[in-house]
């Protein structure tokens, strides 16, 4: 059996990586992401954004703080998102250098 390079991510990462990319590939994720790169939002915030309903909102929510991209805030009765994961800046970097006007 032939031994990876050094160099190289070990597979298990990139099943990782690939888990989480699957993720973020929606629209109405990617805007979230976006948009909760400014600041943080409510759920009914960022459908109202995306033009969806709030349960929706949440499913697309759970989905990105389960691969370790968001995190939950409770203040009061409210519940806030804001980004986790400091790469996401980077990779909404590069989405808007390719698809951006």
């Amino acid at each position: 059996m032939k031994k990876a390079r050094p160099d190289l991510i070990p597979m298990e990462k990139l099943m990782l990586a690939a888990e989480c990319l699957r993720t973020l590939a929606h629209p109405h994720r990617l805007r979230m992401i976006e948009m909760l790169l400014a600041k943080r939002y409510t759920v009914g915030e960022l459908a109202d954004a995306c033009g969806i309903q709030s349960h929706l909102a949440s499913g697309h929510l759970r989905l990105m703080k389960h691969c370790g991209l968001l995190e939950p805030e409770r203040e009061g009765r409210k519940t806030y998102y804001r980004v986790s994961e400091v790469h996401l800046e980077g990779i909404m970097d590069c989405i808007r250098a390719r698809f951006g006007e």
